[in-house]
């Protein structure tokens, strides 16, 4: 079996790599079942958590100020995971969002991984739930959820112990990488005219958006001005800002 990879999690503003932003990236590189190296970062997003995201992960936007924005640490993070396989557990939804941070990058990322998740469906199918957090109470595994390094080294644990159970029994190919496949479109800056228009109509609706719009793409501003002109996006009552939504 496959006994060299890089575990990785992520924590996220959401699920769709196409409009949500990472906001913690945890991954240990794995050499032999052992543990050789770690990497661990907060990611800006560039915009205010919402709440549900502060209470899923513990995560405040006060931990994020000072973190690099991914354009900036992803060169290390695509260094520290190198040639080797990815173990996840659904591991193309980390794929997914690094592929579409290097896709924006111009950076060619493609990867073969392993995916606990995908084991626990053909070997544990009997069992309630699959999540991660449930399959480690399964087996006993320590596991503080919902942060990046602490799920890595979590899914690095449950890969041992679905190996020792079933690899012997497999003839799926499943503790063998497999390639990852995620298609992503490049998004580019907004332009000086696109900010300038969503700024006016933010002033003229008095609207306080908890999003950076410098940092913002030019699907992202032309999806908000359509928002602000349908009247999805309105001022609030009490006058604080509102939410970044993308629905």
């Amino acid at each position: 079996m496959t006994d060299t990879y890089i575990s990785i999690d992520l924590e996220t503003t959401g699920l769709n790599p196409r409009r949500d932003k990472m906001i913690e990236i945890g991954a240990l590189k794995v050499e032999k079942g052992k543990i050789i190296d770690r990497l661990s970062t907060f990611v800006n997003p560039g915009r205010q958590l919402e709440e549900r995201i502060v209470r899923l992960t513990g995560i405040r936007d006060e931990d994020l100020i000072d973190a690099p924005y991914i354009e900036d640490v992803l060169p290390e993070v695509l260094h520290f995971i190198g040639e080797l396989p990815l173990l996840g557990h659904s591991v193309l939804f980390d794929f997914s969002f690094l592929k579409k941070a290097a896709v924006d990058q111009r950076i060619s990322f493609e990867k073969y991984a392993l995916d606990t998740l995908r084991i626990a469906r053909r070997y544990l199918a009997d069992l309630e739930h699959r999540s991660l957090d449930y399959l480690c109470g399964y087996y006993g595994i320590p596991h503080r959820a919902h942060r990046a390094l602490e799920d890595a080294e979590a899914t690095h644990i449950l890969y041992q112990r679905l190996a020792e159970s079933f690899y012997g029994k497999d003839e799926t190919g499943l503790f063998i990488p497999a390639p990852l496949h995620y298609q992503a479109k490049r998004d580019t800056p907004a332009t000086k005219a696109q900010k300038e228009q969503l700024y006016s109509l933010l002033r003229q609706h008095r609207i306080v958006l908890n999003a950076d719009v410098e940092r913002l793409t030019r699907s992202e501003v032309s999806r908000f001005i359509d928002q602000i002109r349908s009247r999805q996006l309105v001022p609030s009552d009490d006058g604080e800002s509102l939410p970044c939504s993308e629905s």
